[in-house]
């Protein structure tokens, strides 16, 4: 084994342990205790300014149209650590929670539009960015409207993903990798046609074959995901609005989209348009509420390029 892949194995190692210490923790020690030790952890990940809070500023200077002085864009910066944080305390205190605990720390917003969607039986997509708590929302959702089905980043090292895996099932999701191959996109078609949910965090192109979309005036890609399978399944697509107020996590659903092309449109077309109307609420939500939206990694295309 070379030195290097030693040191990566020993950081793996590492990480994975502190996750599981997270999850042991977390929920059992009060919770104002862990709430604490979560902001001086933001605080001082803040602080030392590294890769992942840098490129952190960089997309929120986008959001707000690169218009906000140098220590505006710290403050913004320094509150979605804060945000993304209050995510990890959470998702970790999360497998302790009950029910009634996670229906008393939700605000449900136009849950009807969702209801109405299940209704009509032809499968419900959910899109939704890293935006919040998207676990959190996930754990409502299965609670209150059943299981469903979603696709997650194959984290590194392997225990690490297991252990995500295994809390997300936990929960009530079907968890699939997105580096199933076609098995996962199959998956998801047959649940969609047997009526049920898919929920798909959409904001994030992983493997490159995305749709080319503009967002907040510059030239992003957005997983094709979402629309596809909309357009392929006749399942309503239904973008949802995730944001913190106070103690309360607040979940808002959208109208479903609406492609309105002629019957003679091509799939790719209403895939595209579909997707870019996916953008625009997320351009929304996000410019209501950008200092919940968890990006810390390169994420337009003119990043993306030279990373």
């Amino acid at each position: 084994m070379s030195a290097e892949n030693a040191v990566t194995g020993i950081r793996d190692r590492a990480a994975d342990l502190a996750y599981a210490t997270g999850w042991q923790v977390a929920g059992v020690i009060p919770a104002t205790w862990s709430r604490r030790a979560f902001e001086t952890l933001a605080n001082q990940t803040w602080a030392r300014d590294g890769e992942g809070v840098q490129q952190l500023s960089s997309n929120l200077a986008r959001v707000f149209d690169h218009s906000l002085e140098p220590h505006e864009l710290a403050e913004y910066s320094r509150q979605a650590m804060q945000s993304y944080m209050r995510y990890w305390n959470e998702t970790f205190a999360l497998p302790h929670w009950s029910h009634d605990d996670i229906a008393d720390k939700v605000e449900i917003v136009h849950e009807e539009r969702l209801t109405a969607a299940i209704a009509r039986g032809n499968g419900v997509v959910i899109a939704l960015s890293h935006s919040a708590n998207w676990d959190l929302a996930g754990a409502w959702l299965a609670s209150t409207h059943g299981g469903f089905t979603t696709v997650v980043e194959r984290l590194k090292p392997a225990g690490l993903f297991e252990r995500f895996k295994a809390h997300r099932e936990s929960l009530g999701m079907e968890v699939l990798a997105v580096d199933g191959g076609p098995r996962v996109l199959a998956t998801m078609s047959t649940r969609l046609r047997e009526g049920g949910t898919v929920c798909l965090l959409a904001d994030r192109d992983l493997n490159g074959t995305g749709i080319l979309v503009n967002f907040f005036n510059e030239a992003a890609h957005f997983p094709a995901g979402p629309a596809a399978l909309s357009v392929s399944t006749g399942a309503a697509l239904i973008t949802l609005r995730l944001s913190y107020r106070a103690e309360k996590l607040i979940i808002d659903f959208d109208e479903p989209l609406v492609e309105l092309l002629p019957d003679t449109a091509t799939r790719h077309d209403r895939v595209q348009v579909l997707t870019q109307q996916v953008a625009d609420q997320f351009q929304a939500a996000i410019s209501d509420h950008p200092t919940d939206w968890h990006m810390l990694q390169p994420f337009w295309d003119a990043d993306r390029s030279l990373s």
